[in-house]
């Protein structure tokens, strides 16, 4: 079968750190994209490497539209295509309302949905006319509970579920699905700063009584883009320990 190209935004820790070396392992060439962090970005690509795959880092702000047409026009280039996009990069300026700053809820959705937006524009075209591609959106399960001083991320999240749902309803006629994925709380960076206290609480509203590891959320994006899931589309898939049902 024909070598894939995808592209994980947000792909240098964390999840999206982990989808990429998920997907590399089925043979797909990996092109990760970053805003920060260039040695994280570069471990990946040589742990990628070291284990036989391909892999090439992109550094830029999906949240600028001419940056990421700019660089997707790059990779297009290189590659001739993009078969799968998977929309993770994102961040969190967490605070309640009353404190919330203007210039923080303008860069979450800035990010975290238009940043998404930027980039199936830049790559759409290229997967209409091959008549195939899979796109992922990387949502929380904040979009669907909502969570106290989170108003900016969970509002971020919750419209990627609705540019989700209408977007695969625009491109199912030609062979592209669009999905996806809502993690619940997941062993990153983040959640590893939290007060024990704080993970206390949230561990006992999870039904598994553990936190998710990015490996759990990988395997459910390797799962939407391969041949298995051709006739999946405008789902969201949660995972998420049954915190979310």
């Amino acid at each position: 079968m024909e070598e894939r190209v995808a592209v994980v935004t947000g792909g240098s820790r964390g999840i999206g750190r982990s989808i990429a070396l998920r997907l590399a392992r089925d043979g797909t060439k990996l092109i990760i994209t970053y805003l920060k962090g260039k040695e994280a970005a570069e471990q990946v690509i040589k742990e990628i490497e070291s284990q036989g795959g391909k892999a090439w880092a992109y550094q830029f702000d999906v949240a600028n539209f001419e940056e990421t047409e700019k660089n997707f026009e790059e990779i297009l280039a290189k590659f001739n295509k993009i078969d799968y996009l998977i929309n993770n990069a994102g961040l969190v300026k967490d605070n309640f309302l009353l404190r919330m700053k203007e210039q923080d809820w303008d860069r979450v959705i800035n990010v975290n949905l238009k940043g998404a937006f930027n980039c199936i524009k830049a790559v759409v075209k290229s997967m209409l006319k091959q008549k195939f591609g899979r796109i992922v959106n990387i949502t929380s399960v904040v979009a669907f509970m909502g969570n106290i001083g989170q108003v900016n991320y969970a509002a971020s999240k919750a419209g990627l579920v609705g540019l989700t749902k209408s977007l695969a309803k625009e491109l199912a006629p030609k062979g592209i699905t669009v999905n996806a994925v809502a993690p619940g709380f997941i062993e990153t960076d983040m959640t590893a700063s939290l007060p024990e206290k704080v993970k206390e609480n949230m561990l006992k509203a999870i039904p598994l009584a553990r936190f998710g590891k990015p490996e759990e959320v990988a395997e459910a994006v390797a799962f939407l883009v391969s041949d298995k899931a051709a006739y999946i589309t405008g789902q969201v898939i949660h995972v998420n320990g049954g915190m979310y049902m």
